[in-house]
């Protein structure tokens, strides 16, 4: 059953779809489906992730569930598509190519699986993109683009034998797209990793679309070598240190992630400690808490450690231009201390690379950065670079 989601607008525009909403895992099936013909072999154990389950047959048959009650039979190249008891399950045929890819999170799966080039449309800009891959096929036009989720250039996905949508749960907001590219034969696959509650569980997505591309083993080991990165944190035995992570907005106002989201959870798998304890309505799909700077210094001002989120303000590279944003910043203990540090624009986009980054925070927190240099993360210098 395919859930449709009905939208309230009362006061606002706001949708309320969030990551920690009750019934966890609603929609995948406790009991895998029967594939005619096909014996099932076992539900793959998963080490993080909530959203999604892969289901095994023999002949080389899968199925992957998500969490919104919806399943797809991965057929092999050059096999037949069989019966299945779920008359709603979608049938991917592989090999997958000709991809229209929505949900920018995804990409750098794809292409950490060497399967960049089975996505042939984007509904991200070239000059949008962080990750090289994706920027320069578009470049070169090996990828084009194809539309924002909500305006689609249908004409160019049915030219060019679109077969499916990877979309962000963002299409839940326009449901007649979903509608009409599956009305067009273009099936659509929703990624949820963003609803995942660990870190990990994000990356762990890998393995649905080394499902799709028929890399099951590459995508285990990609995910395997984040989860060792874990197991490999300096631990110091010290109090957390006291973190502040956020930018400053256009208009003057600091934004800061809210308790309970994956950054947060990040910088306490490293040793860290958010400065900003509950804060931010989980009901709400907004992963971030706007405030203004009086309220945020009271606050942020004795951190330990800055961290600058440059992706969605742009870097900054010194501690002058840091603090020109704000004068009030000048009085921040981390800033005086030089315990200032930058993300770099890609972070975001490596969804795979969330047990790097993690490694990060850590090496930033245990001092261990003059050994090894953080790879998305760069500290901040007076009198700029």
């Amino acid at each position: 059953m395919k859930v449709k989601f009905k939208f309230f607008l009362f006061l606002t525009l706001t949708l309320i779809f969030c990551a920690g909403c009750s019934a966890e895992n609603k929609g995948i099936p406790e009991k895998a489906p029967e594939i005619n013909g096909y014996e099932f072999l076992k539900r793959d154990e998963n080490k993080y992730a909530q959203k999604f389950a892969i289901d095994r047959y023999d002949g080389g048959y899968s199925i992957i569930h998500t969490m919104n009650s919806e399943s797809f039979l991965i057929v092999p190249q050059g096999m037949e598509i069989p019966q299945c008891s779920d008359d709603d399950i979608t049938v991917l045929q592989q090999p997958m190519t000709d991809i229209y890819l929505v949900a920018t999170s995804a990409m750098g799966l794809f292409d950490e699986l060497g399967s960049g080039d089975v996505i042939k449309f984007s509904g991200t800009k070239a000059e949008d993109w962080c990750i090289d891959y994706a920027r320069n096929a578009m470049e070169k036009g090996d990828m084009l683009y194809a539309g924002k989720y909500r305006e689609p250039d249908y004409e160019l996905l049915m030219k060019n034998k679109c077969r499916l949508s990877v979309q962000s749960s963002m299409i839940g907001h326009s449901p007649e797209v979903k509608d009409k590219l599956e009305e067009l034969g273009i099936d659509v696959f929703v990624d949820y990793s963003s609803y995942e509650p660990h870190p990990l569980g994000r990356s762990e997505w890998v393995k649905v679309y080394g499902e799709i591309c028929g890399k099951t083993d590459t995508a285990n080991e990609l995910f395997n070598a984040q989860t060792a990165v874990l197991e490999n944190l300096v631990q110091t035995g010290e109090e957390p240190r006291t973190v502040v992570y956020f930018y400053i907005s256009t208009s003057g106002q600091a934004v800061t992630r809210k308790s309970g989201d994956y950054v947060t959870k990040m910088i306490e798998l490293a040793g860290g400690k958010n400065v900003f304890e509950n804060i931010g309505d989980d009901k709400k799909a907004t992963s971030t808490v706007t405030m203004e700077m009086e309220e945020f210094y009271r606050t942020a001002r004795d951190a330990d450690f800055i961290i600058y989120n440059s992706t969605i303000s742009g870097q900054v590279g010194s501690i002058e231009e840091l603090v020109s944003k704000n004068e009030l910043l000048a009085d921040f203990k981390a800033v005086k201390n030089g315990d200032v540090w930058c993300t770099h624009e890609n972070l975001f986009q490596e969804t795979l690379k969330l047990g790097q980054v993690i490694n990060d925070f850590n090496l930033i927190f245990s001092g261990e950065t003059e050994n090894r240099s953080p790879e998305f993360l760069f500290r901040l210098e007076n009198g700029g670079e």
